[in-house]
């Protein structure tokens, strides 16, 4: 294994699927010749030339729909949006297109297409350029939703988003571009959509996690551990599909669960999964299942202001001991 950066494993992802299948190719704001906002597709140019990395204006809508028409023609379009934040603007070829066409057609057209790019907050971008964006895409049943945590994870899961046959919302974390992990250097190492991977394991409570908050759950475990409390860390992975059995499974290990994650209250993803180990496994429970989310409040710029607004290491402690009564 190398050790490398979430950028490169993501760059690594990109190039393997390229070499491998020549109906894959790249589109979107920068990503040719400016190698990418994020540099994320740096090289890919230079190697594949300008029909398979395509500059596109600063028009999601117009540059999403290009890629759903070449998806419906036999082709496996990458749509990068410079944010997800953008993103919004091209909801009506994501939701209105991508994620319907195969029910819409009687199964006889499908979309082999992924939406990838930064979700998430990062450090003062103000509240527009702020959105945890996986609740917009996971409402509608026919995308699946992806937010990989780790460099391997990052890899593996997108050569799989890549391969799969359906339209795939794959949420890269923001502030996870420079983190770096080991990584496989197998050129076919992939990760089937769908399965939790458990980052740390413990018997008194069950941090649920996905995404950048993958890594407040785990610096939460290591100061809940010096007060001998161990904690499960279950990073989703995939949100849909949904690794249910391993919802459950930690729940009925530990007892207590609660919720992580970067986005709003109301409505979030906590939500859903606290409906679903209410409905299947109440009977585990000790305690309510707890969520913790950013402050519903649209992101303030402020630095101290967006720390207090977003969830972080010493509310996620909170919460764990809450459902623990200590």
């Amino acid at each position: 294994m190398a050790e490398i950066t979430y950028r490169d494993a993501l760059n690594q992802a990109l190039a393997e699927e390229m070499e491998r299948d020549d109906s894959v190719f790249l589109l979107g704001e920068e990503v040719a010749e400016y190698d990418g906002a994020y540099k994320v597709s740096k090289g890919l140019l230079d190697r594949f030339g300008d029909k398979r990395v395509k500059d596109t204006p600063i028009s999601e809508l117009g540059f999403a729909g290009l890629g759903v028409g070449s998806a419906m023609v036999g082709l496996r379009p990458i749509v990068e949006f410079m944010t997800f934040n953008f993103s919004f603007l091209a909801l009506d070829q994501v939701i209105n297109s991508a994620s319907k066409m195969l029910s819409m057609s009687g199964g006889q057209i499908g979309i082999p297409i992924v939406f990838r790019g930064p979700s998430g907050a990062a450090l003062q971008l103000g509240a527009q350029h702020s959105h945890a964006c996986e609740t917009w895409y996971l409402h509608a049943p026919g995308i699946k939703v992806v937010t990989p945590s780790t460099p391997a994870d990052a890899k593996g899961l997108l050569k799989a988003a890549i391969r799969d046959n359906d339209p795939v919302a794959f949420m890269e974390g923001e502030l996870l571009y420079n983190t770096k992990g080991e990584v496989p250097d197998d050129d076919d190492f992939v990760i089937p959509l769908g399965l939790a991977d458990l980052k740390r394991e413990g018997d008194d409570v069950s941090i649920i996690t996905h995404g950048t908050m993958t890594h407040v759950a785990l610096q939460a475990a290591g100061q809940l551990a010096k007060d001998g409390i161990e904690a499960d860390v279950l990073d989703l992975r995939s949100l849909r599909p949904l690794d249910v059995d391993a919802i459950l499974a930690t729940v009925a290990k530990t007892n207590r669960a609660i919720y992580l994650e970067e986005g709003w209250p109301y409505l979030g993803v906590g939500a859903q999964i606290v409906s679903i180990i209410m409905e299947e496994a109440f009977d585990d429970l000790d305690a309510p299942v707890l969520r913790v989310t950013q402050a519903d409040i649209p992101m303030p710029y402020n630095k101290k202001l967006e720390a207090w607004a977003r969830p972080g290491v010493a509310r996620a402690v909170e919460a764990c001991k809450k459902v623990l009564y200590v």
